[in-house]
């Protein structure tokens, strides 16, 4: 079977947040941007693969398209055993342009996609290319918007544990919030704070001790730069909280050097940053190793929420698949990956990711 084309689709779809807003400098983002990349072969199979784009769409489009679709096209579908090594190479051929940022993110897309391929030639879902699955309902966090007014906040965490919802994550940065959700919430269920990298050491450290009382499960990414290990390293242990991170960080490599630096509790892969499934599982093995806890970045629209559930079905550790806690305008596999009533999200069992995109969705909020 070979690779006959490898085609990135711009795929849009708006989202309503409530009371919830995001912005990323000046502009509020009111849509989830997708690059969706569709790996063609000869044998008329079709793989999925998902590039991390929010608000750098074109920039990764581009980067699918001049980096990623000339390395592929024409070349024969590895089998899983044969993924990673066929990945390595393009990673290797493309290290002049960098090994983080949106280089990985391309070559994410393709690893998934590959993936996608290799199990669609079996006739089985991902999970069981790699092992056997140990859950097929997956627990399911509400990941919230960054709101700011307490009040706000603990309306909006009563609503997400009465629909089911067995976590909840704020995007907040003040200790008043973090009460305010643990009030509402009481203390049977786990509460985890996002913090999006704002503060020094030091800072992050008292904010650590500010907090304590609300029982946080984490606090994620409290330290600018993301990739200061050692600060990471000082504010879990001189905090008394658990530590979390890795959604910015990419392949195996960064990981484990984060890992050994002792900065996180919970390591964060996100599958469509980290280089795709064949980089992730390279992520769980180090964990595994180090003892280290997973708490996969998951919150996406696209194929990379698909692949998550399938690797999350893999682990009976208790971990969450992240849910971005919003209304959307669409949904590309007809509701089937979303939180029951129960707080689940169950695990695809078809081939491949598990659903075939609905193109008729993908047509209505496409960009280009």
């Amino acid at each position: 079977m070979l690779i006959t084309d490898v085609r990135a689709h711009h795929i849009r779809i708006p989202y309503d947040a409530g009371v919830a807003s995001f912005r990323q400098g000046a502009a509020s983002i009111s849509a989830l941007e997708i690059i969706m990349v569709e790996v063609s072969t000869d044998a008329g199979i079709t793989g999925w693969g998902d590039a991390f784009a929010y608000v750098c769409t074109q920039t990764t489009r581009t980067a699918v398209q001049e980096m990623i679709a000339p390395q592929a096209r024409g070349q024969a579908v590895p089998d899983a055993a044969g993924i990673p090594a066929f990945m390595e190479q393009i990673q290797r051929n493309l290290h002049l342009f960098g090994r983080y940022g949106v280089t990985m993110y391309a070559i994410s897309a393709l690893d998934i996609a590959l993936w996608d391929l290799a199990a669609k030639a079996k006739g089985v879902p991902i999970y069981k290319l790699i092992g056997d699955a140990k859950r097929l309902r997956i627990p399911a966090y509400a990941s919230l918007m960054r709101i700011g007014n307490p009040d706000l906040i603990a309306r909006e965490c009563e609503t997400a544990v009465r629909l089911g919802y067995k976590a909840i994550k704020l995007h907040e940065t003040t200790t008043p919030a973090v009460f305010a959700a643990r009030r509402a919430i009481g203390r049977d269920i786990p509460l985890m704070v996002d913090m999006n990298c704002p503060l020094t050491g030091e800072a992050a450290i008292a904010f650590a001790h500010a907090c304590r009382d609300a029982e946080p499960l984490f606090l994620e990414e409290p330290v600018w730069p993301p990739e200061d290990f050692a600060t990471l390293a000082e504010v879990r242990s001189k905090g008394g909280l658990n530590v979390a991170a890795g959604e910015n960080a990419c392949t195996v490599h960064q990981f484990r050097q984060m890992m050994k630096a002792g900065a996180v509790s919970h390591a964060q892969p996100s599958v469509i940053k980290v280089g795709g499934i064949s980089e992730y599982l390279g992520v769980v093995a180090v964990a595994d190793e180090l003892g280290v806890r997973l708490a996969p970045h998951s919150p996406y629209f696209g194929p990379g929420l698909l692949a998550t559930l399938q690797l999350l079905a893999l682990r009976d550790d208790s971990s969450f698949v992240e849910m971005f806690y919003m209304k959307r305008a669409g949904c590309l596999w007809r509701g089937r990956v979303d939180v029951d009533g129960h707080g689940d999200v169950e695990v695809p069992q078809g081939p491949g990711i598990g659903y075939e995109p609905d193109r008729d969705v993908m047509e209505q909020f496409r960009i280009s």
